[in-house]
């Protein structure tokens, strides 16, 4: 009996929601909404955000969880969580080792 394959775009959510220590990819960066006198989905795409990068949630802020830490490769960003919303992840799939 085949597993039936599941659409990952269905668990997408915000980077703002993700968990500590989780890794995700990003799956889309909204844009063109300006916010604060400029686009803050497209300056993230020229820091790195794009569709396929895998992110690590490092650690958030207390109180309110703000700014959030997230990794991409070897660089450390930290993010209001306004900023976070424009980035959509999914979860990432979990490697394989042989």
């Amino acid at each position: 009996m085949a597993i039936a394959a599941i659409d990952r775009t269905a668990l997408a959510m915000p980077l703002s929601r993700a968990a500590v220590g989780e890794t995700v990819v990003i799956c889309k960066v909204v844009t063109g909404m300006p916010e604060g006198g400029g686009d803050v989905g497209l300056r993230l795409l020229e820091l790195g955000f794009v569709e396929g990068e895998a992110v690590r949630i490092i650690a958030q802020g207390f109180p309110g969880r703000e700014p959030l830490a997230v990794r991409i490769g070897n660089t450390t960003f930290a993010l209001r969580r306004f900023e976070a919303d424009h980035v959509w992840v999914v979860p990432a799939l979990p490697s394989v080792e042989s």
